[in-house]
């Protein structure tokens, strides 16, 4: 599962980024346009939200599920979602709980 939640975290990154890439491209660092453009649309803005209450619901989640399982580096989730998306920020997520585990396991068995 490792594998497979750090490829899907690498496929996260660069599709997004094919976008993002294109709109900086286009208009620069334009921030304030590339929120009006999010909320654009009323379809749009409803993708957008359900988007930033997911990424808000996830970051508290993981947060409480790293303390109990130990995983280090979780914060990193944070701006994973904010410069990338939570198609990055969750398989990182998943990746890095994959990496304690296995480390736990490995340090128990020895």
């Amino acid at each position: 599962m490792k594998s497979f939640y750090f490829t899907l975290a690498v496929v996260g990154t660069l599709i997004p980024w094919i976008f993002f890439g294109a709109f900086f491209a286009e208009n620069g660092l334009n921030l304030t346009l590339l929120v009006m453009r999010m909320f654009a649309t009323k379809p749009a803005a409803g993708i957008a939200v359900d988007l930033l209450i997911s990424c808000a619901v996830f970051w508290v989640w993981s947060w409480r599920d790293a303390r109990a399982n130990g995983v280090n580096g979780w914060w990193l989730t944070i701006p994973a979602i904010l410069l990338v998306g939570l198609s990055l920020g969750l398989p990182l997520y998943l990746w890095l709980r994959e990496k304690s585990k296995e480390l736990h396991e490995r340090t128990s068995v020895a």
